[in-house]
């Protein structure tokens, strides 16, 4: 907390200074309390009940609903049914009293079909060994399958089943329990659903390491994190991805000494995008910045201080990207020389305009600590980016396999989040690791729409398939 000074002893240009620097400071914490989610990183979880945040999306002018030409997803009947019921006439007329002889009686062709579940129960396999004598004397056995070990066990299924709620569903162990019990009418206690979690992590991690060799060698990769708690400790979950890979990693340090140890950005020489991070800067590899965050802060500078530069460069950016979008649809790389010249020129031409009416803030005069770097204000450290790291900023337009923003990654460790939220922290950092792991696999085989459960069964039975192969 800053000291107050003591009046008296002020110039009247110290006072005017002071005056100066105190509405300055009002007009920061006001500016504070209207951020939410639409115009800054803040999660919508934070906004509360107070306003439905705005979306950074511009309306499109097509009415709601699928557009003309979508192929919808209406139920659809099956070729052949696996019951058929034929629902029978009335064996007497309703007219004259007459018996209805069978030979009179037809099927019409019309046919509705009703798809449900069958009656879902857990069955038992029972597997017994042969014995046998030779001539010799030598009595023979039977082996079991190597798979069956225990006088009782559960089944590759089960397991999956098990991993799937947990780890992709995100339910707490417990949930998952009384679902499996709700469900199949399965007793499985909470050490079961844990080591079944643990074996699919050490099943999957040759399959993971898999996905960690392939997004070293892509052409554009997104890179994201976000805090995790662990017990009472803070550790940190690492995303890199695209749109048929997904990878996590845990690690108790958020910057590059995580980032190092997973070893995708030191070999990476593709294009890096993320959301200007200092410590990705670090690596020799091109770099992208995301717009969407470019677009909140924007929108805060906009709402907070009126300046007309924030709003014309929030029209700027989205015309740039509704170009981009009509460019990458027509089949085309990049835009033209001409028109990246243009929306770098006129995006020089606003951050000039900002720059006049955001200088640079000077030392508070009262201040008795002249050490350590003086505080900007939210819009000229925006602008500072703009200018620095134009190229990022405008990578999307010159190479459009460069999207307009991060959001790949922002969806992508969503859903970790989305964990925390609903099972609480992770007890120990195995447990996160473990997560991670399963959490690479699960999500890369969904982008990539192949089933989950049955992949997890297999990789229970010591056949897992290929994270790689559908790519």
């Amino acid at each position: 907390m800053t000291k107050m000074p003591d009046i008296e002893d002020l110039t009247h240009e110290q006072k005017d200074a002071l005056i100066i620097d105190l509405v300055r400071r009002l007009n920061e914490l006001e500016a504070k309390l209207e951020k939410d989610s639409h115009n800054s990183s803040k999660p919508p979880s934070s906004d509360g009940l107070k306003r439905k945040p705005k979306s950074l999306r511009g309306a499109s002018g097509a009415r709601p609903g699928a557009q003309p030409g979508h192929p919808g997803k209406t139920l659809k009947r099956v070729a052949q049914a696996d019951h058929v019921e034929i629902h029978r006439v009335a064996a007497v007329c309703d007219a004259c009293g007459h018996a209805i002889g069978r030979d009179r009686v037809s099927v019409l062709p019309e046919e509705r079909q009703v798809i449900d579940l069958p009656a879902i129960c857990f069955e038992v396999t029972a597997h017994r060994i042969e014995t046998a004598q030779c001539r010799c004397g030598k009595i023979h056995h039977a082996t079991f399958p190597r798979d069956v070990s225990q006088a009782v066990q559960y089944g590759c299924q089960i397991k999956a089943a098990a991993v799937y709620l947990t780890q992709y569903q995100q339910l707490p162990i417990d949930r998952a329990r009384q679902a499996l019990s709700d469900l199949f009418g399965l007793s499985v206690s909470a050490g079961t659903v844990q080591n079944c979690i643990d074996e699919a992590a050490r099943n999957l991690r040759p399959a993971v390491e898999q996905i960690n060799q392939a997004l070293q060698g892509a052409p554009v990769v997104h890179f994201d994190e976000t805090s995790m708690r662990v017990g009472r400790s803070t550790h940190w979950l690492h995303t890199a991805s695209t749109e048929a890979l997904s990878w996590y990693g845990s690690h108790t340090r958020r910057g590059q000494e995580a980032l190092d140890s997973f070893g995708i950005l030191p070999s990476f020489a593709g294009v890096a995008v993320h959301d200007g991070w200092v410590p990705y800067a670090n690596y020799d590899c091109e770099h992208a910045l995301c717009n969407a965050h470019h677009l909140r802060e924007l929108i805060f500078v906009w709402e907070s201080t009126q300046q007309r530069w924030a709003e014309r460069m929030i029209r700027l950016l989205r015309d740039a990207k509704i170009e981009v979008d009509r460019s990458i649809a027509d089949g085309k790389t990049a835009l033209s020389a001409a028109r990246k010249n243009h929306y770098r020129r006129r995006s020089r031409a606003l951050i000039a305009e900002g720059r006049t009416l955001n200088p640079q803030q000077a030392r508070e005069p009262t201040r008795e600590d002249l050490r350590g770097r003086i505080k900007q204000s939210a819009a000229y450290n925006l602008l500072g980016r703009l200018e620095r790291y134009a190229a990022q900023v405008w990578r999307f337009v010159a190479d459009h396999r460069v999207p307009f923003d991060n959001n790949q990654a922002e969806r992508d460790i969503r859903m970790p989040k989305l964990k925390q939220k609903v099972s609480g922290c992770f007890r120990t950092a195995l447990g996160l690791q473990a997560f991670c792991t399963i959490r690479s696999y699960l999500a890369t085989l969904r982008k990539q729409r192949r089933p989950l459960v049955d992949a997890l069964a297999l990789s229970f039975a010591g056949h897992v398939p290929s994270p790689l192969t559908a790519e």
